[in-house]
């Protein structure tokens, strides 16, 4: 199910869209003619809450941008059972991997808020990587940085609930977090089954753990935002 262009559609000439664009990590030190060259063809498109942007076993004819909102990574078990892999935001890319292996998309991904998005060609992006050291880096880092994570939920299924809640929200100030005075983290406040996807556990389980770590002072929470105020006494519990 991968986009096409329509006349609603616009390439990438507000300056703000670029500037969006440009923060994202992957761009980060990149030369401007470089950068200028690869967003030329980027179209920018909004889309509402809970819409499905690719299908798992779609074909990789764009790499995507994420400008604005929340992009939900997920899979199904073999049992059918829905499993998020990752909650990606503001300035991270998702799509690059079936653009440079040339093979169908191998997971879905669906917006969990209003976002918008910029859609690069996925030749334009393998040209890039290809001809810019740099990007080659830029990717490694990324790939590098989501096994880590991937590496690290592994180990802590074993673990006991506390543990397990207190990682995803430190997997979640580490991708998507906003610094906060004093060293703190801010994360959006997730619906309790995007989080019981992320860590296995149930939802009823997801939902008292996040009330004991509130009472101990370790999270604080509004309705958008989840705030850690130290982050290292969250850390502390994973190696208790």
């Amino acid at each position: 199910m991968e986009d096409r262009f329509n006349p609603r559609d616009a390439y990438t000439t507000d300056p703000e869209v670029e500037k969006l664009i440009r923060a994202s990590s992957f761009f980060e030190g990149l030369p401007d003619e470089v950068v200028d060259s690869a967003i030329s063809h980027v179209v920018t498109r909004s889309h509402p809450a809970n819409q499905v942007i690719l299908l798992e076993n779609d074909w990789g004819t764009c790499v995507y941008f994420i400008l604005e909102g929340w992009v939900k990574i997920r899979t199904y078990n073999l049992d059918g059972k829905e499993v998020t892999l990752n909650i990606l935001g503001r300035g991270e890319i998702f799509g690059e991997m079936a653009a440079l292996d040339e093979v169908p998309r191998s997971t879905d991904a669906i917006t969990l808020a209003p976002t918008t998005i910029g859609n690069m060609p996925a030749q334009d992006f393998v040209n890039l990587v290809k001809m810019e050291p740099l990007a080659g880096v830029r990717l490694s880092q990324l790939m590098g940085r989501r096994l880590r994570q991937v590496n690290r939920r592994l180990r802590l299924r074993e673990s006991d609930s506390t543990s397990r809640v207190a990682d995803i929200l430190l997997f979640l100030a580490e991708g998507q977090g906003k610094r906060i005075q004093e060293g703190g983290w801010e994360i959006p406040n997730l619906p309790h089954r995007e989080l019981s996807s992320l860590s296995g556990l149930a939802r009823e389980t997801v939902t008292r753990v996040l009330s004991k770590l509130e009472k101990k002072g370790l999270i604080s929470r509004d309705r958008d935002t989840v705030c850690i105020p130290d982050p290292q006494a969250m850390e502390r519990l994973l190696i208790q």
